[in-house]
């Protein structure tokens, strides 16, 4: 998917119905720190990382052996044994956040209306795992031992198909595909569906690559760390920083418009303001465009943000890129700044997703999670960056997330808690 730069919306002006507020209810979330959001959360604050040595499957031939897998994820546990066979192992844990998610937010999908509530989601490479194991089949026994199944439980748009069968979900159903930028794409889909309409919306984003194909195209791609150490395997914003650690996972939300929330007593862990998305040109990063819209979009300005939910490369130039832009935005050391990711690698699409679960939940417990393995910031990012234990923040009530994807994809999120508060 190729992305232009989108232009803000109009703000609401103050008292006026304007668009739907769009409400996020629930969050279902599966990440190596985590199964399940308190498990995740609870490791997130106290810095708790999911790195760890591969075992899901032999990497002891590949220079890189660190990675973030989901702790204790059995897939038998969690999914009907008749669903096993023709699903991967990300549409697996997609439908475990996704039943979380929903349970959550206190509804019930036989209680809407037929066609009311869809599912949007994002992902980077679909069933990796499930397109390996017919690769093996093909090349070693014959196309007669392939899966029936591979038709599609390979396929990116498989997690939302699955789980909008599973929970009746008749509405818009889609997938987004924009690398670490796709969470928050395909939020703001969702949140469009809301605005034109849709009683209800279960968006986000996750990814599964720890197989041995998902891994050597990571290792193609050249920015994982090689570090042997997991504490030393993904710094961002460090002047030693070397690269990124991959890890399994992410987050769905379930989101409703906030007025027809409100009648049936949710209230929400927070509003989604503002989304925009840009695309990088040739030496022409688009990042603080990217966030510059999305203050827009939600009618905010930058002195209006308490927290930044950064990006955090672990690439020396890209995170000068984004220091930059952040610090033409807000000021040297003008905010404070997390990358709660450190703790679980990458997680491709799932990533931006749970950076904007934690942003949700730093809203709802005035507080923002550190950043791990970066132990000092470069000279060159003078970045208010959030290390060693967590900050406490009694007036947070806004959130700006960054993803960015390769290839030149840069989304950003715009969150404020309820205004019930």
């Amino acid at each position: 998917m190729t992305k232009a730069t989108q232009a803000p919306e109009p703000a609401r002006p103050a008292g006026a119905e304007g668009p739907r507020q769009t409400l996020v209810t629930g969050i279902g979330v599966a990440a190596p720190n985590g199964l399940g959001t308190r498990a995740w959360w609870d490791a997130v604050l106290c810095g708790r990382t999911g790195l760890g040595p591969i075992t899901r499957f032999d990497a002891s031939g590949y220079p890189v052996r660190i990675a973030g897998e989901i702790p204790g994820f059995v897939d038998e546990d969690h999914i009907p044994s008749r669903l096993l066979p023709s699903t991967d192992r990300g549409t697996r844990i997609a439908l475990v956040a996704a039943e979380e998610a929903l349970r959550d937010a206190n509804v019930s999908p036989a209680d809407l209306p037929a066609y009311g509530a869809g599912v949007i989601t994002a992902s980077s490479a679909g069933g990796a795992e499930f397109g390996e194991r017919g690769l093996a089949a093909l090349w070693s026994k014959g196309a007669q031992h392939v899966s029936a199944y591979q038709s599609f439980a390979s396929f990116h748009a498989a997690a939302p198909a699955q789980i909008s069968i599973r929970h009746r979900l008749r509405g818009h159903g889609s997938t987004v595909v924009s690398e670490q930028a796709g969470g928050i794409d395909a939020l703001a889909r969702a949140r469009r569906r809301i605005r034109d309409g849709a009683c209800l919306m279960v968006t986000g984003g996750i990814d599964s690559t720890l197989c041995a194909w998902g891994w050597a195209a990571h290792l193609a791609d050249g920015r994982l760390s090689p570090a042997t150490e997991p504490a030393r395997a993904y710094r961002p914003f460090a002047a030693t920083a070397d690269g990124h650690a991959v890890g399994e996972g992410g987050a769905l939300l379930v989101l409703e418009d906030a007025r027809a929330a409100a009648r049936r007593g949710a209230t929400g862990y927070g509003v989604i303001a503002g989304c925009a998305a840009t695309f990088d040109g040739p030496d022409r990063p688009t990042l603080r465009q990217a966030a510059e819209l999305a203050l827009a979009d939600a009618g905010l300005a930058p002195e209006h943000v308490d927290v930044v939910f950064a990006d955090g490369a672990a690439e020396r130039r890209a995170d000068l890129v984004e220091s930059q832009a952040l610090c033409a935005l807000f000021g040297p050391y003008g905010v404070p700044v997390t990358v709660p990711k450190t703790m679980t690698g990458r997680l491709g699409a799932g990533g931006s997703a749970l950076d904007v679960a934690a942003a949700l939940l730093a809203l709802r417990e005035k507080v923002v999670p550190p950043t791990t393995g970066t132990g000092r910031v470069a000279d060159d990012c003078p970045l208010d960056l959030v290390t060693g234990a967590p900050r406490e923040l009694p007036r947070l009530r806004v959130a700006l997330v960054l993803a960015r994807g390769r290839g030149g994809f840069n989304s950003a999120a715009v969150l404020q808690a309820p205004q019930t508060e």
